[in-house]
């Protein structure tokens, strides 16, 4: 707890046995009250291993997706009385040591979220990212920033931190259950004025780190234009339900079930 905070770092799980102990050992646990893991219906032991670490686990029954996942992780965290959730994924390719900066940056009210960079500074491709990834990084933040008159260096990032009013107000179940999740919560916080603040982040690609294939990630760019467009038009009047704040929210009057 930090300021008076309750902060929970969450993981949104899938096929992570290999990388979740070695991540969940590198975050600093004087700084974060609790760890919450969902499982989204891996193929391997990621849930048993999260449980041997003492992690409260929750297992998907059936996969719901990388959007789908985080909506468990994030209806967890506020049930579980989260002031500050920071989502971390457990393969270890984004350091956990940034939790402490990521969490003061919000726990003394400077910022409603902070995302953690790969593009800032040249830790990118020093880490591995692919070059095409890189370069499809670039030209998609610089469209985005472009149509919703934003400055972030990067909107694609897996290592992020959230208030608890950002996650209680947004419509997040309007959002997709699929990777664009990610894309569309940023767009809805600028939409309605949340203050995003970012960290640069040392990231490293391996084989058990997780990672969109090509067309996967076509499809993901092909979904941030789109997302872009529809912010673009709502701000002229178009009423899309990913930016209706009385759209859908999380349902925290159903308990989650834990492993």
């Amino acid at each position: 707890m930090i300021n008076g905070k309750k902060v929970i770092v969450v993981m949104p799980a899938y096929n992570a046995e290999k990388t979740l102990k070695q991540t969940y050992e590198e975050i600093y646990k004087p700084f974060i009250d609790e760890v919450i893991l969902v499982d989204d219906n891996s193929r391997d032991n990621t849930r048993f291993v999260s449980k041997e670490l003492n992690i409260k686990t929750i297992v998907h029954k059936e996969n719901k997706g990388y959007g789908g996942n985080q909506k468990s992780c994030y209806k967890a965290a506020l049930q579980s009385g989260a002031d500050i959730v920071v989502m971390l994924h457990p393969d270890y390719q984004y350091t956990p040591k940034l939790i402490p900066a990521i969490v003061s940056m919000m726990a003394f009210g400077e910022y409603d979220a902070i995302l953690a960079s790969r593009m800032l500074g040249n830790s990118a491709l020093k880490g591995g990212m692919p070059l095409y990834k890189f370069i499809s990084n670039k030209i998609l933040t610089t469209v985005e920033n472009i149509m919703i008159n934003q400055k972030l260096s990067e909107y694609h990032s897996g290592f992020r931190g959230f208030t608890k009013e950002v996650l209680e107000s947004l419509p997040l179940e309007e959002c997709s259950d699929d990777f664009i999740f990610d894309n569309e919560i940023i767009a809805q916080m600028f939409y309605h004025n949340y203050k995003i603040g970012e960290i640069s982040c040392p990231t490293k690609y391996f084989k058990e780190a997780s990672s969109i294939n090509f067309l996967r990630s076509c499809k993901y760019g092909i979904g941030v234009l789109i997302v872009s467009l529809k912010y673009r038009l709502g701000k002229l009047g178009i009423k899309f339900k990913i930016f209706d704040k009385k759209g859908k929210k999380l349902d925290l009057t159903s308990e989650v079930e834990y492993f």
